[in-house]
């Protein structure tokens, strides 16, 4: 089964420079590496993410804040290019992001704002692989005062400034992180 690797970041451009040019190189890496790649089906890093994956003929799946094609595109002003499905969650964005960091193995941050902090924390929570692409800016340049702050460890936690080391490092960390979750139900059984 193909490893799940969603995309996280920054629809505006409060990025530092280059980041969408990373962004492409992230999604491209995971496709690359036969994964499939999870945006929020938006504009700015997302969206650039998806460019990447498909420029290599990957597999790409929007997860829209919207309840259907007509609101994603008229309501939310989302695009649909470069995603191979699009699933309309009608959660808003605070939905959209928890089934979105559930429904993946990992979540790369790059950049963001408020809502890439929400899956941020959520995937922390829920024990996720986490890649942060470093000096990308937004609220990625916060994240390690924030888990410093926490207190509570960088378990699977990845931090990188090369897309491509990055996602290698991401992959690595899921399988052993499967590997633990096997341990822990055989214990338990």
């Amino acid at each position: 089964m193909n490893y799940k690797i969603a995309v996280s970041g920054s629809a505006s451009n409060n990025c530092a420079k280059g980041a969408f040019r990373k962004s492409f190189e992230v999604g491209r890496q995971i496709a690359l590496h036969g994964c499939v790649l999870i945006t929020g089906a938006t504009i700015g890093i997302p969206e650039w993410a998806t460019r990447g994956a498909k420029s290599v003929g990957g597999v790409s799946i929007g997860l829209s804040p919207a309840v259907s094609k007509q609101a994603h595109i008229n309501t939310y002003h989302l695009p649909t290019r470069y995603m191979d499905l699009i699933i309309y969650t009608g959660f808003d964005y605070s939905g959209r992001n928890m089934l979105m960091t559930r429904a993946c193995d990992a979540v790369i941050t790059i950049c963001g704002r408020i809502g890439t902090l929400n899956e941020f924390t959520t995937a922390f929570e829920d024990r996720r692989v986490v890649g942060v692409l470093t000096n990308t800016g937004g609220i990625e340049s916060e994240i390690d005062d924030i888990l410093k702050l926490a207190k509570r460890g960088r378990r699977r936690i990845v931090f990188d400034d090369d897309p491509k080391r990055l996602v290698q490092r991401v992959i690595k960390a899921i399988r052993i992180n499967e590997r633990q979750k096997h341990i822990r139900h055989k214990e338990v059984a």
